[in-house]
């Protein structure tokens, strides 16, 4: 394999771009500092490269096949605290990350390239948007599958009204969006969410058969089915922008507030018991 230095991926640094052959491409979430005992998490700059991404990739003639993975202890570990309290302080930032948002499923969604994920560890926020939307998803058993905006007190936009009821069936969405449970791989291989569920020792060599497979096969067939049957997706269009503007609305509530404090303090949130809705 060899890292990437091409001109069509110099404008990436928090993502990590690697060559094999047959035409994987490897995309790794970096760690700030590329600490292995840290997870990966969706700062200002790896938000927007993740969302962009998929257009050069889709645009790249060397790679027929991407194989995403998260550096460190766990898959991705969500919004930077940082970003998200710049969010709800900062409606031009609330908007451009809107953007980004919605990039980021669309742009996955329409890559004519096939994508594997292989979770192992936390999976969570924007890094999990790719894992799930991703053609094949691998998750190691024990890997801790989370949409976290109820935790948070924002709605579940990202990805999940578009694929979660299709995965998985509109009661187990519900159950897992709403009340923010943790789904482990075993269980979400159980009730369709990811694709496959193995050990992690073997979850990387595994990706890598799935998308040498992939590689081999006939490109147009294989990517002509993908465009296919993501218009089960491209169906639920109004569905995810409806998701997505009820989150962005409400990073700009009294909520969203308590969500952050909460986290940094490392304590369950005491939302307020009314709604105006």
């Amino acid at each position: 394999m060899t890292d990437i230095t091409l001109e069509h991926y110099s404008a990436y640094e928090s993502l990590k771009l690697r060559r094999h052959p047959g035409g994987v491409l490897e995309l790794i979430m970096g760690t700030k500092g590329g600490q292995p005992g840290k997870l990966s998490t969706a700062d200002d700059r790896m938000h927007r490269e993740l969302a962009d991404i998929w257009r050069d990739i889709d645009t790249d003639p060397d790679t027929r096949v991407v194989v995403i993975r998260g550096e460190g202890k766990g898959f991705s570990g969500g919004g930077d605290l940082e970003l998200v309290q710049q969010m709800a302080d900062d409606f031009h930032v609330r908007t451009r990350v809107w953007r980004e948002a919605r990039d980021l499923v669309y742009n996955i969604i329409n890559c004519s390239k096939p994508i594997v994920s292989a979770m192992h560890g936390a999976a969570v926020g924007a890094g999990l948007v790719a894992g799930l939307l991703a053609d094949i998803s691998i998750a190691a058993h024990d890997a801790r599958i989370i949409d976290g905006h109820t935790r948070l007190g924002v709605a579940a936009g990202d990805h999940a009204a578009i694929v979660w009821p299709l995965l998985c069936g509109m009661a187990k969405a519900k159950y897992y969006l709403m009340l923010c449970e943790t789904v482990s791989g075993e269980e979400a291989e159980r009730i369709g969410l990811v694709s496959l569920c193995v050990d992690e020792a073997e979850l990387i060599p595994k990706a890598f058969e799935v998308a040498n497979k992939l590689a081999a096969g006939s490109q147009t067939a294989i990517r002509w089915t993908k465009y296919s049957l993501n218009n089960w997706l491209r169906m639920a269009g109004p569905s995810f922008d409806t998701s997505l503007a009820l989150e962005f609305m409400g990073f700009g509530g009294p909520d969203v507030r308590e969500g952050i404090q909460s986290l940094r303090e490392r304590r369950a949130p005491n939302f307020r018991p009314d709604s105006p809705f």
